[in-house]
């Protein structure tokens, strides 16, 4: 089979197209034909080996993925020619075949092609963890998300109506990523330069029930005054580089909390929560209520490019190689 491999870490750029044996299956482990692999903020981290789970080397890219079962235990709550979504953990989704756990492959609503499918699981399901579980999101709370036409940004403007927010607002750093921010659900859209006075003056002065940040850096600390009393800022990542810090005593002003958001950890250490989380997900893509990702498509000789857009955050939505 074709896969992308990392058998250096130096970067996206290391990643090459390689000739493998299919990888053996496992008790409890499903093997798909893959057709989609999701590319995603850790992928770039794992190149450099600076993820806090890291793979032997060699290694294939990515572990997210969407095709068609080839086979299943008996056992198993998905069947051969089933249309599945996937996690592979640490790695092994950007392959022609691949195999994963059976409690983290899931069958793909009808509607939502393979390549959006592979689209979903990452960044859909963080989202979903942020703004139910860590945010606890109530009916009409207004939402505010930096990195807007990002992966997990437009994850966020996509569903976060679904979820029950009332107004989503996008921070994006230029017009064009504006463009996406809208075309993905925002509700308001405000440039990086300035977007604190722009919000204050959206809200009324009120503020932001939540703001989900993946970014990190130096807007951190406006983000906490950006939020309105019981506010919640959702710690996601870091794609700005730099991690920030909090004076405590800034949460006391308007009794608002910084919470951590690490979806991943809570999967591993909730035996069950994804299906829980598909359980809600699902019916919501289903019926359209969520829309599908729109993602930025890249075949599998340009892996190494698809991770570097991550990289270089040149990437507005998500981005998914193709194999099939």
């Amino acid at each position: 089979m074709r896969a992308a491999q990392v058998s250096k870490l130096d970067g996206p750029e290391a990643i090459q197209v390689v000739d493998l044996p299919e990888p053996a299956s496992y008790p409890g482990g499903v093997v798909i034909d893959v057709h989609a692999a999701g590319v995603a903020f850790p992928d770039v981290l794992m190149t450099r080996g600076l993820y806090q789970m890291k793979p032997e080397l060699p290694f294939v890219v990515g572990s997210e993925a969407a095709g068609i079962v080839r086979e299943a235990p008996a056992e198993a709550h998905v069947r051969p020619g089933d249309r599945v979504v996937a996690l592979t953990l640490l790695g092994n989704a950007m392959a022609e075949v691949a195999v994963a756990p059976a409690q983290m492959v899931f069958r793909l609503p009808d509607n939502v092609s393979l390549a959006a499918g592979a689209g979903i699981v990452f960044n859909d399901l963080t989202v979903h963890f942020c703004l139910r579980n860590r945010g606890r999101l109530a009916e009409g709370e207004t939402v505010l998300v930096h990195g807007a036409a990002g992966g997990i940004g437009t994850s966020t403007l996509r569903m976060a109506a679904a979820l029950g927010a009332g107004r989503v607002i996008a921070v994006v750093s230029t017009e064009a990523k504006a463009e996406v921010a809208r075309a993905n659900g925002a509700t308001d859209v405000v440039l990086a330069d300035g977007w604190l006075a722009a919000v204050k003056e959206l809200t009324g002065g009120r503020g932001v029930d939540i703001v989900l940040d993946p970014v990190g850096g130096d807007r951190f600390t406006d983000s906490i005054r950006s939020l309105a009393s019981a506010g919640r800022l959702l710690v996601v990542g870091f794609t700005a580089g730099e991690i920030p810090t909090v004076k405590v005593n800034r949460l006391l002003l308007k009794n608002v909390e910084v919470v951590g958001a690490a979806w991943g950890e809570w999967v591993m250490s909730h035996p069950g929560y994804l299906a829980e989380q598909w359980a809600e997900v699902e019916p919501l893509l289903a019926s359209g209520k969520i829309a599908p990702p729109d993602p930025a498509l890249y075949p599998l000789d340009k892996a190494a490019d698809a991770v570097a857009a991550l990289d270089n955050r040149t990437a507005t939505g998500k981005v998914v190689v193709t194999l099939r």
